[in-house]
């Protein structure tokens, strides 16, 4: 019986930590997230954080698309001069920066104004890469609210000054975001560092 409730408390101890740090990451950087074009502030460069083209069930993933539709809306409104595109290509099969950029330029935006980075494995693999491989201090975000969030809380912690522009979202249950922040709080107490950096890529 005591061995339970020691299990009892450390669970409820967890869980708490979870859910104060999902709400402690939401306040510190609600002020900086936009649904409103008109009203966020202008950077040279919106990083297009990645995911997948296609859903599992193979219809197009509906998180891709509204980050392509949030992306387009910035750059033709002038509020970004070029498109970092970070994502995935740990396998042959599997593009997630070109498949971005390919639609990309099907909806207008000019070829020599995006930029991948092929080893945004994770965002924090992404928002550092940002900062030490591209060489920027000042960011725009694109992606849903939820990651936005999450995104400008990592970039804090690296002195990069941040905002999001906010993609529509699919679904407001993001349970998963509960422990996604809480594995990003533990890797910035740990100084986890990219998978990869290199060499550096200049934008301008």
């Amino acid at each position: 019986m005591k061995k339970l409730k020691i299990i009892i408390l450390i669970g409820a101890f967890i869980s708490l930590g979870v859910f104060t740090t999902y709400h402690w990451i939401s306040f510190r950087t609600n002020h900086l997230i936009y649904d409103d074009l008109s009203a966020i502030p202008k950077n040279k460069v919106g990083l297009l954080l990645g995911t997948g083209k296609y859903a599992a069930s193979g219809n197009i993933n509906l998180f891709y698309k509204y980050r392509i539709d949030a992306a387009v809306k910035l750059y033709k409104a002038g509020k970004i001069e070029y498109i970092l595109v970070s994502g995935d290509n740990s396998r042959k099969d599997y593009d997630e920066p070109s498949d971005f950029k390919n639609d990309l330029i099907a909806r207008g935006i000019p070829e020599d104004r995006i930029f991948l980075d092929y080893a945004g494995f994770r965002t924090l693999d992404s928002v550092v890469r940002a900062k030490e491989i591209f060489e920027q201090t000042s960011i725009t975000f694109i992606s849903q609210k939820f990651h936005n969030q999450r995104a400008i809380y990592i970039a804090n912690h690296y002195d990069i000054k941040a905002v999001g522009f906010n993609a529509k979202d699919v679904y407001n249950s993001h349970f998963r975001e509960y422990l996604a922040r809480s594995k990003a709080s533990l890797d910035l107490v740990f100084n986890v560092q990219p998978k990869f950096l290199g060499d550096k890529i200049t934008i301008q």
